[in-house]
């Protein structure tokens, strides 16, 4: 038998941990919203003295599974910046280079704004 993925078994374990003890206090007739409450303090004080182990396991996967040291990519990435620097070295038509996007970008914030949000220098 496969076991279950540790998110799962500890997701299932805390809404048993919640449901359980609820479903006994409403058998039991006691309020409905003091029965959620009690229940939601058992169910959090117990997950935190019983599922410590599968709890502090779910942290480090997640924690693995956001601080991964090999990038994930796809198959054509490759193919494709291929593509895109053999367009850039045969100076195919439209194509730019990142020194003429900055030379560009410079000389946009070079011209003065006569806009009405426009501020004044002193010259």
């Amino acid at each position: 038998m496969k076991a279950l993925p540790v998110w799962l078994r500890y997701t299932l374990l805390r809404v048993l941990l919640f449901a359980a003890p609820l479903a006994v206090l409403l058998i039991a007739g006691v309020t409905p919203w003091i029965a959620v409450l009690v229940a939601a303090l058992f169910g959090f004080s117990a997950s935190l003295i019983f599922l410590r182990r599968d709890r502090e396991q779910l942290a480090s996967d997640l924690y693995a599974a956001r601080h991964r040291e090999t990038a994930v990519g796809r198959d054509d990435d490759e193919a494709e910046d291929a593509a895109i620097d053999a367009a850039g070295a045969a100076g195919a038509p439209g194509a730019t280079s990142a020194a003429d996007e900055a030379d560009d970008a410079g000389d946009a914030d070079a011209e003065p704004s006569t806009g009405p949000g426009a501020r004044r220098t002193a010259e």
